[in-house]
């Protein structure tokens, strides 16, 4: 009998030390978690707890699968937050393969606190071993019917948890666009929970797909009405990882200028069209900023953290590749890792990629840490183009800067400093940059020199983790943890380059990455196709439209329920467009 209460007493008091255990990899679960918070939470390890021990009828081997769960879920969560700024959601189940494929160049080495936690782990593990409660007298039947009605309670109680009036009633935060603040109060569990429903993208209010073909139809009179000048230039695209100027986030004095000739294009440069890309990410899937730019889609009507390329392009889709490809452009998309990154292999034909460069494409390449240096990519590109024939359109997404940034190579060795602070990580970056930048030069120096006309389009996919950045904010008073919201938007900004061969008038402008394309197609002398005739008008209203922020001319951030009909109509196309 002691036994049998000994074990009914860890189904009931483990489940809620395993949940403060996981939130202790990061952060005080009894302090920082909102109380409501932690009692769903508490809730949720508690019936997990007891359908699998109503399934396998033995509380050790309950307890035992959620404390093994809850220990590699805490652990994996604390690295993927630390590598890349941002939690664990739902679909990164999606990018599993890229996220297998990078963990070389990261610095795993656990802090004194993940040991901490993980030996406590253990000692319940270790502990559960003693609290033994079995239902053998269970036939199978009646086991699995009593774990099925858990489940189903499971099933219901998270879909109350889901709904937006319990969660404002509850204080729970549901604001996925901070979703590192929407995980520390109200716990991985139940944040989980609440995220699950976005996997899938439901209809826009109102959506109607006759109206928006309709609304298409009207935009491709305009752009028949508006035709190029008749040329063709070959259009040269490189969005470069991580590369971004950390100058937009405060003050501070490096020993030398670590982007010199991207600095000197933007000040005194000729032909060419400067200013700061909005993206929608931060320290990390890179692909969705080639998203972005690529289809003219917007990540801001897309679940936080999601991945299109993995879960929602499934079918060939109108892309800048495709439309090229109807005017008799070549198409490459470039890539100097594994195929397989981000679906790549898979994508990019979807998108109207005719021709696929990777990795094993790139002979004899120079290596910068573990990665191919842009130096290597660049020469690709201009081998690229000079093996076309006709009009090429060529996209480049590059690789020698991907984090982590804590770990030493023979082959690299940082020399930029920072004054007033000693950052391996930064000064690592920053090192790494000015190789970019070099290469950049490389391009500009090139093409510069070719008489058939060209235009060259450079900009970042995101800036870097947290690791890196914080150094620049504690010089300027402040932390990534204390960021104001106009500093946090500057997390999300790096600088863009459009430059061309031939003349074309200077200009200075901001604006998000879903942007970018219609205005490389417009200062290509192209005409555009229907749906970035759309998005360069709407442009003229809302400058900035990312997963970020939404904002108007004036930098006004616009809410969801303060749509006007334009961005209710892009809502609806992009979903026509992607899923209609």
């Amino acid at each position: 009998m002691k036994k049998k209460w000994l074990g009914i007493a860890g189904l009931i008091l483990l489940p809620i030390l395993n949940f403060y255990l996981l939130e202790s990899y990061t952060h005080n679960g009894i302090k920082e978690v909102r109380p409501y918070s932690q009692l769903f939470n508490i809730l949720l390890f508690e019936l997990l707890a007891w359908m699998l021990f109503f399934l396998f009828r033995s509380s050790v081997t309950a307890l035992r699968i959620e404390t093994g769960a809850a220990m590699i879920a805490g652990l994996v969560n604390y690295y993927v937050y630390s590598f890349r700024s941002l939690p664990l959601v739902p679909w990164d189940i999606f990018s599993v393969r890229t996220g297998i494929s990078v963990m070389d160049n990261y610095d795993f080495t656990p802090t004194p606190r993940i040991v901490i936690v993980v030996l406590i782990f253990i000692l319940m593990f270790i502990l559960e071993g003693f609290l033994p409660l079995d239902l053998k007298e269970w036939k199978w039947p009646k086991s699995l019917g009593a774990s099925l009605a858990v489940l189903v309670v499971i099933c219901g109680f998270s879909h109350v948890l889901q709904q937006e009036d319990f969660q404002n009633k509850h204080r729970m935060y549901n604001k996925l666009f901070t979703p590192v603040f929407m995980w520390q109060v109200n716990g991985f569990a139940l944040t989980f929970v609440m995220e699950l429903p976005f996997v899938t993208v439901e209809k826009p209010d109102g959506y109607n797909r006759d109206e928006a073909q309709e609304i298409l139809g009207e935009y491709e009179e305009k752009t028949e009405d508006a035709k190029g000048n008749g040329d063709m230039p070959s259009i040269i695209v490189v969005m470069d990882e991580a590369f971004s100027d950390l100058a937009v986030l405060g003050e501070f004095a490096a020993s030398e200028d670590y982007m010199p000739n991207f600095h000197a294009m933007q000040q005194n440069g000729k032909n060419r069209v400067t200013g700061m890309l909005n993206v929608s990410v931060c320290g990390g899937n890179t692909a969705n900023t080639e998203f972005e730019y690529l289809t003219g889609n917007t990540m801001a009507f897309l679940p936080q953290g999601s991945i299109p390329y993995q879960q929602y392009i499934k079918t060939d889709i109108d892309a800048i590749p495709a439309y090229l490809k109807t005017l008799g452009y070549e198409t490459y998309g470039m890539h100097p890792y594994y195929e397989e990154g981000w679906d790549r292999n898979r994508v990019y034909p979807r998108l109207g990629f005719e021709h696929l460069m990777f990795l094993p494409d790139f002979w004899q390449p120079l290596y910068i840490r573990n990665y191919v240096s842009d130096k290597t990519c660049v020469d690709k590109i201009i081998e690229t183009y000079e093996n076309r024939n006709a009009s090429a359109f060529i996209f480049a997404v590059t690789m020698q800067n991907h984090g982590g940034y804590t770990n030493a190579y023979e082959n690299f060795t940082p020399h930029i400093t920072v004054e007033g602070k000693e950052s391996y990580s930064l000064s690592a970056y920053l090192s790494l940059i000015q190789k970019t930048d070099e290469a950049f030069g490389n391009l500009i120096d090139y093409f510069s020199r070719e008489k058939e006309p060209v235009i060259l389009v450079f900009f970042g996919d995101h800036q870097p983790n947290d690791t890196v950045a914080e150094p620049i904010l504690e010089l300027n008073g402040t932390t990534y943890k204390t960021l104001t919201s106009e500093m946090g938007d500057k997390r999300y900004q790096v600088p863009y380059m459009i430059w061309s061969n031939f003349p074309m008038e200077n200009e200075e402008k901001d604006m998000s990455a879903n942007f970018l394309a219609g205005e490389t197609l417009k200062r290509a002398g192209l005409p555009l196709p229907a749906y970035h005739t759309f998005l360069q008008e709407l442009r003229q209203e809302y400058p900035v439209v990312s997963a970020r922020r939404i904002s108007d001319n004036d930098g006004n951030h616009i809410q969801k329920k303060e749509f006007g009909e334009k961005l209710k109509q892009y809502q609806k196309l992009q979903y026509y467009q992607l899923f209609d």
